[in-house]
């Protein structure tokens, strides 16, 4: 690939993801603000009523809570499949984990300014044994 080309489609998705388990391992919000667009939506029906956030109100949460790498949890990210509509909206479903919870993540994507970003992350979790 030369310099000044963009990588193709699926191997952006797959670096954006990285990112993406690299942000929620180490509690970075610097990072997740970089994979996530501004007007992203954050979403879970686990517990009961339909929760959701909004980018401004999920990125404290996370500065606020003890990073996974912070004590000593393994990273178990996976890539389990990327679906792409078209050449500017895909679709990936991920896993990880933050003790004591294993998520799966179905997160919408979408290329804007020349680069993927999340645009909704709604997940399921469950609780891991101790």
């Amino acid at each position: 690939m030369k310099a000044d080309q963009a990588p193709a489609p699926y191997d952006a998705v797959v670096d954006l993801l990285g990112r993406y388990f690299e942000g929620l391992h180490h509690s970075d919000t610097a990072i997740l603000r970089e994979v996530f667009h501004p007007a992203a939506l954050y979403a879970t029906a686990t517990e009961g009523p339909l929760y959701t956030l909004d980018m401004a109100s999920y990125f404290p949460i996370v500065d606020k809570r003890p990073s996974p790498a912070s004590k000593g949890e393994p990273r178990t990210d996976r890539i389990v499949s990327i679906e792409f509509a078209g050449p500017v909206t895909a679709f990936a479903r991920v896993e990880c984990s933050i003790a004591p919870k294993r998520f799966t993540d179905l997160l919408t994507l979408v290329r804007v300014d020349g680069r993927w970003q999340i645009l909704s992350k709604v997940f399921h979790f469950e609780l891991q044994p101790a």
